[in-house]
């Protein structure tokens, strides 16, 4: 039996909370055993959050009356027994939705007005300002009250001409595209800019979240939707009418707003033919109607460069009917679980491979850490049994003189403290150029020049060609942190091959991240912007207010690629300076030690071979580490298989 989409976003979430359980458990037993240091910490950390923040956006883009509300209700809400979205006849949404859970807030249906498009901040900085926020409290338990409130994203107001305009719905050079004029001269715009849903749903709360966008219009006017919001979904259901297939305003949308940046695959798109139910003629018979929407499928997949497999007919309405009265024959004709079906195997499947891949790299690289803390322990473990089972049968002189030598050789470490303070200072000092690269201050410059481009007066012919300069040196910057790195690398296994064989250290640079993959962010930012800086864009470029949220969005979502660049170059570096902090530490113990089981076979005549049996049983200790250390990120990178059902999951986590 095919799992839905419910079902398996359920297990991913079951997978998560425990996943992100063994690893706080992994970290308690490192730090337990001194084996917790700055660089084993960060990954820890950082693998934690990337399992337990973990989110999974599903945008659903249409033009307007295409049923997007009607079919979120059958996919997740159908358990209230009734609409929880509005989906009426005629424009519902009326600005974009984002519903998911925030712990941290209460259940409430969050308005942000329409008028905050005509100041300069971006969707981004106004989320960070709660009380300009409209907000209307839910009851998650009366599913009345909750379709009520949520209605307010249907609000709409009439305004004069110049406001429209002003708020980015009226464009005197497609007048055919903006709104209708009513007989007092005013149009009807949506009364919010954007709403913001926080609700407890089960699937909600283990991170998916929806995103319910309004027309072309709408989508065309607020440059995050597109820049930010849309291309970095995890999945796009594009809703098209099966009676009416690709019209020319839906092709428009999926040329300017969803395949820009199809470098990441089509696979995360997946195109409905909604309300196949308007097909259902008595007059022809089902063979008659199955031809009809197959014909349909095969010209909207061929139009759009899509699969047959990503054009699944549908309807949402009977779906929605069928799961509330538990119509089983009327769900199977909706065709609606074979959507599920496909929205569970192409997109969760999709996306729980990427996260259990990133998963598994994340543990064998932590694996790889303390494994080499451990090695260092046993290393001087030897150098210990070797040296005592050289003073057996030796007389209080000799040993007197080994004590000698080891002080000796813990006065002449500490002298060479300055080498290694020298290797600390030129490593610092080359990050500092690879920080500045990457500033927020230096991505700041990039986008004050754009802007001044976007303000110049006339055509703007010029636009095009700063933009792609723009983009040319962000990559070049992404390019010269990467060369920086590299003479970081050299420097590093430079140094460390140097003081390895000084001071009998077993240094390893760790291996350089590389920034190839952001650098293809950056070109698919690229791409998904450039459709606003077309002719077809020119009224809206020539409105300095529309230039400058079309920069700020830009700016938002450049920063989130340079600063997950950023947290890759601080983690590379506080590997190397760990192992360094690591190996000094295990060292300056190990002298600690020797000297103190010298003293102790001084004072006694049998501490030789007592000392000589403890260190036979840290031995043993070590290798019971070694041991547990396996066993526990082994299970973690099994666990990282999340397909596994929920049941075998949580059995192992008992049974280890």
């Amino acid at each position: 039996m095919a799992t839905s989409f419910n079902e398996q976003f359920d297990q991913h979430g079951t997978w998560r909370r425990e996943f992100a359980l063994r690893l706080k458990l992994l970290g308690e037993w490192m730090k337990d055993h001194d084996l917790l240091d700055a660089a084993v910490e960060e990954r820890l950390h950082r693998l934690e959050m990337q399992v337990r923040a973990d989110k999974v956006m599903v945008a659903f883009v249409a033009e307007f009356s295409r049923g997007k509300s009607e079919l979120i209700n059958a996919i997740f809400f159908a358990g209230y027994g009734r609409r929880i979205m509005p989906a009426s006849a005629g424009r519902t949404t009326m600005c974009p939705t984002e519903m998911g859970y925030d712990a941290e807030v209460p259940p409430c249906l969050r308005l942000l007005p329409i008028e905050t498009r005509l100041q300069p901040q971006s969707l981004m900085e106004w989320r960070m300002v709660p009380e300009k926020w409209t907000r209307v409290d839910l009851d998650v338990n009366d599913p009345q009250q909750l379709a009520m409130a949520l209605e307010k994203v249907s609000e709409t107001r009439r305004v004069t001409l110049e406001e429209a305009r002003a708020l980015g719905f009226w464009n005197s050079q497609s007048p055919n595209d903006s709104p209708l004029m009513d007989a007092q001269g005013k149009v009807e715009v949506p009364k919010w800019r954007h709403a913001l849903i926080n609700i407890a749903h089960p699937l909600l709360k283990q991170g998916l979240v929806i995103l319910d966008t309004p027309g072309l219009n709408a989508i065309g006017a607020e440059p995050e939707l597109t820049v930010s919001l849309v291309p970095q979904a995890h999945a796009v259901v594009f809703i098209l009418g099966a009676d009416t297939g690709v019209t020319k305003s839906d092709l428009e949308i999926w040329r300017e707003h969803l395949i820009t940046e199809s470098a990441a695959g089509t696979d995360t798109r997946l195109v409905v033919l909604n309300k196949i139910d308007s097909l259902w003629d008595a007059l022809s018979s089902p063979a008659q109607i199955q031809m009809q929407i197959d014909r349909q499928r095969a010209t909207t997949a061929e139009i759009l460069g899509l699969s047959r497999e990503q054009v699944l007919p549908v309807s949402a309405q009977k779906g929605l009917v069928a799961k509330v009265t538990e119509d089983a024959k009327l769900l199977q004709a909706s065709c609606l679980p074979a959507l599920e079906e496909a929205l569970a195997q192409r997109i969760m499947g999709q996306r729980q491979r990427i996260l259990g891949a990133a998963v598994a790299v994340g543990i064998s690289d932590l694996q790889l850490e303390v494994g080499r803390v451990l090695n260092i322990r046993r290393r001087d473990l030897n150098e210990q049994m070797l040296e005592l089972k050289g003073l057996q049968g030796k007389n209080a002189a000799v040993i007197k003189h080994m004590r000698l030598r080891i002080s000796q050789e813990q006065a002449e470490f500490d002298r060479a403290g300055a080498k290694i303070h020298a290797v600390r200072s030129v490593h610092l000092k080359l990050l500092r150029d690879v920080f500045a690269l990457l500033s927020t201050k230096s991505l700041r410059a990039e986008m004050n020049q754009l802007m001044q481009s976007l303000l110049q007066t006339g055509l703007k012919l010029g636009v095009k060609k700063s933009y792609g300069e723009t983009f040319d040196r962000l990559r070049e910057n992404l390019r010269r942190v990467q060369s920086l790195m590299g003479e970081i690398q050299i420097m590093l296994a430079t140094s460390f091959k140097q003081l390895n064989a000084e001071q009998g250290f077993s240094l390893q640079p760790p291996a350089e991240p590389s920034l190839q993959a952001y650098i293809d962010n950056l070109d698919q930012v690229e791409r998904g912007h450039l459709q606003y800086l077309g002719l077809g864009n020119a009224f809206r470029l020539a409105q300095p207010e529309f230039a400058d949220r079309l920069v700020r969005a830009l700016a938002t979502r450049l920063r989130g690629v340079y600063q997950a660049a950023l947290g890759d170059v601080e983690l590379w570096s506080k590997s190397a300076a760990a192992q360094l902090d690591a190996q000094l530490r295990e060292r300056r113990r190990n002298f600690s030690r020797r000297l103190e089981a010298i003293d102790r076979i001084q004072q006694a005549a049998g501490g030789l071979d007592e000392r000589i049996a403890e260190i036979n049983e840290q031995f043993r200790a070590l290798a019971q580490l070694d041991s547990k250390l396996l066993e526990l990120t082994a299970y973690l990178i099994r666990a990282q298989d999340v397909t596994k059902p929920k049941d075998t999951v949580a059995a192992e986590l008992l049974a280890s």
